[in-house]
């Protein structure tokens, strides 16, 4: 039960925003309404307040390159009322008031994509670079082989020197001090964004992760991960900003939490505590991306808000205030006073002008159209924000917002695409085997088209058709390992002229696995291939990162061998790669694994004409150790099924009724009793049962393939036969009979 009530009020739309490009100035008496200062991507910073519900523009600069970070911040000492916006490599300072008062050139190579202010210590971020600045003067650099997502500084309680960290995509934080990293702290999952929770004279570090949860870092004694705060396991969706203020009024700090699907969340959280148990005190979707949180005082002396910025710029915000004091109970209706009909009035006659000039531009356009000059009509580049496992063909990444994610819990991948205008359709296109699952929250309409007769070797053609006023919209995506391709979306927005905007994905041939950042189970049997060859460090690094996701973007060259960890997300089998220059070694106790790596690393070497040799181990315990691994999944989903195909047997039957109830035995009773937990199932895991008989099928392929050895029909329906009526022995048995020939 939701403890605390807000109510929404919309305030203004501005262009499209990054994140973190929201902020609140403070107010010179307290309690009193604060300035919001706010820059989008078409290079606009506008500094504003509300008075009596209209907008009143302080300052607002001139179109220009696009702004990736916005930042409040003073001289030590003093009130942080000067505001920095980060744009290319640049970075510029405005008062309050609107006076430019600096303009840096930051000499980086890489666009700024996150910057954090402390005084007069400035840190800007590229995608792999970090500088550090005092007083506008570079005092060190650090070049990160992870993608950086996040930065934050503070001075430590301890010994007050200056921190700095550093969230990298590739599951790892980073302290610095003096751009020198202290310590690298390994955590569960990617993540997104970093924030400092200071609350009664203590301070906790945060960190957001792709896959929702919320995470305690200690980094006073350098220990690393601490615990999690938040996993919120009904919602998987990424957290893209975070807040601290105490909205609820109980004298400590509430978390707020902004997501990727327009989720708003606030909880009361106790950092210290671990056996206090967080808990939700209030919840409200947007159906967009949450770009960007702030707490304070904005429209009513006196009453608290959450204001919110959304991916398309609509700001809005969630006040304490009550705002339906006006509303009759008995008639059903507002009581509006005169000051509220004039408003009205207002608004409407202003709706009013813009219809007059918009039909006014139209007939300019239409008149354009029947001239004999020889013009072209074209539509500027639609934004889409896209988040997704797969790297998007694209460098602008102020335009594409995109993250990987992986579903470990289903093996499956949620794409979700989001525009500032309403979606008519998405048309999908693949290469590769993929399908396509329902998602709850997609009210689109899809139809499948026929691909035999298309040119090319497309295995899928869908289109998404959307409901009326649809932003965004969410595809879940079920890969098949084994075999590269690219996955291509043509979102096509409600606009005139008609137009599309294509999104293209890389689909990796491993792509069910994920990165971990360690492995300690000593026990497991491993086979091994390696590959030794006149190829660089860079050239092995690059073919790895073609088969498998979340490989960093380029190798350290500082060390002389690199080595990563992965996992499987369906049979969680491990793969450990070891490489550096000439040469190359995979360890795996999933043989299907090390096939694939065999035929993608081996056509990779082809093409670049790089001679490569391949030496084989395998281990035959590596069967057994599978098989027993996939064997508790196995019996589970094959025992759902069994309690469905009952459960829709007792339904034909109409026995659901209590007067019939009552004849059962206690176990036909038990599976009517469980339907709400059959249907979230297969809700959660459609045909996974297909997926882990044909996992099995691909371990016996490739089995006998690693060994040189043809693999027979009979050997295939003896499989086949053995799955259905399950016995570890009988499969064994199949994997390691000789009717396999030669």
């Amino acid at each position: 039960m939701m403890e605390l009530q807000l109510s929404r009020v919309d305030y203004t739309v501005m262009g499209v925003v990054n994140k973190n490009c929201l902020r609140l100035l403070p107010a010179a008496v307290p309690k009193e309404p604060q300035k919001v200062a706010i820059a989008d991507t078409d290079g606009i910073l506008q500094v504003f307040s509300v008075r009596k519900d209209d907008i009143q523009l302080h300052f607002k600069t001139l179109p220009g390159p696009a702004i990736t970070s916005l930042k409040v911040a003073g001289a030590s000492g003093t009130v942080n009322d000067k505001v920095f916006i980060a744009a290319g490599n640049e970075v510029k300072g405005y008062t309050k008031k609107g006076k430019l008062f600096l303009v840096f050139d930051s000499g980086m190579t890489e666009d700024i994509n996150s910057m954090f202010v402390l005084g007069n210590e400035l840190f800007l971020c590229g995608k792999h670079v970090f500088n550090h600045y005092r007083d506008c003067k570079e005092v060190g650099s650090y070049l990160c082989g992870d993608t950086i997502v996040d930065v934050t500084a503070f001075y430590m309680l301890k010994n007050g020197r200056l921190t700095s960290l550093i969230a990298c995509e590739g599951r790892m934080i980073r302290v610095l001090e003096h751009a020198r990293v202290t310590a690298s702290m390994e955590v569960e999952s990617s993540p997104t964004v970093l924030h400092i929770h200071e609350d009664d004279d203590s301070r906790t570090v945060l960190f957001g992760t792709v896959d929702g949860r919320i995470g305690i870092l200690d980094v006073e004694s350098l220990q690393g991960f601490q615990r999690w705060l938040i996993t919120n396991e009904k919602n998987a969706s990424s957290i893209i900003c975070i807040e601290s203020y105490d909205m609820s009024g109980g004298g400590t700090k509430n978390l707020i939490l902004g997501r990727q699907d327009g989720n708003i969340e606030i909880y009361n959280v106790n950092m210290h505590d671990e056996m206090d148990k967080t808990s939700l005190i209030f919840l409200e979707n947007c159906n967009e991306c949450i770009m960007s949180l702030q707490c304070g005082i904005v429209a009513t002396k006196g009453y608290d808000e959450v204001l919110a910025v959304t991916y398309s710029g609509r700001i809005f915000g969630l006040t304490t205030q009550v705002t339906d004091a006006n509303f009759d109970g008995s008639t059903g209706s507002y009581v509006f006073t005169t000051d509220a009909s004039t408003k009205i009035s207002k608004l409407k006659g202003d709706i009013e002008e813009l219809h007059a000039k918009l039909n006014k531009e139209r007939e300019k356009y239409q008149e354009a159209t029947l001239g004999n000059m020889m013009e072209l009509s074209a539509i500027s580049l639609i934004p889409i924000n896209a988040t997704v496992i797969f790297p998007l063909h694209t460098e602008r990444n102020y335009i594409i917002f995109f993250k990987f994610i992986l579903d470990r819990k289903t093996a499956s991948y949620l794409l979700s695409l989001e525009a500032p205008t309403p979606i008519e359709h998405i048309l999908i296109e693949c290469n590769a085997k993929i399908d396509l699952l329902d998602v709850e929250k997609n009210t689109a309409v899809i139809s499948y088209s026929e691909t035999a007769n298309l040119k090319g070797s497309s295995q899928l053609l869908a289109t998404y058709r959307c409901q009326l006023n649809t932003n965004r919209i969410e595809l879940k995506i079920q890969s098949t390992e084994g075999e590269k391709g690219l996955l291509q979306a043509y979102v096509s927005p409600v606009l005139q002229p008609r137009c599309s905007r294509l999104l293209q994905f890389d689909i990796k041939a491993l792509s069910l696995h994920y990165r971990v950042n360690e492995y300690s189970d000593l026990n497991r049997p491993f086979s091994v291939i390696k590959f030794k060859g006149t190829f660089s460090l860079a050239e092995i690094h690059n073919w790895i990162s073609q088969c498998l996701p979340e490989v960093p973007g380029r190798p350290q060259m500082s060390e002389q061998c690199f080595e990563l960890f992965f996992q499987s997300s369906l049979l969680d089998s491990i793969l450990i790669c070891t490489y550096k220059k000439s040469e190359a070694e995979f360890r795996s106790d999933n043989l299907t694994t090390l096939c694939v790596l065999k035929e993608v690393l081996s056509v990779e070497a082809t093409n670049k004409k790089t001679k490569i040799d391949i030496s084989l181990v395998i281990n035959d315990q590596c069967i057994d150790h599978i098989l027993k691994m996939v064997e508790p999944k196995l019996l589970e989903h094959k025992q759902f099924l069994r309690d469905k195909e009952l459960f829709d047997a007792l339904n034909e039957l109409e026995i659901a009724e209590e007067d019939n109830v009552k004849y059962l035995s206690e176990k036909y009773r038990a599976i009517l009793q469980k339907k709400s937990e059959l249907v979230e199932h297969f809700k959660t895991y459609p045909d996974y049962l297909d997926r882990l008989y044909d996992s099995i099928l691909n371990l016996l392929t490739s089995y006998n393939k690693l060994k040189g050895l043809q693999l027979s029909r009979q050997k295939i329906e003896d499989l086949k036969r053995n799955l259905e009526n399950y016995s570890f022995d009988d499969l064994i048995d199949v994997f390691k009979s000789g009717t396999a020939c030669r």
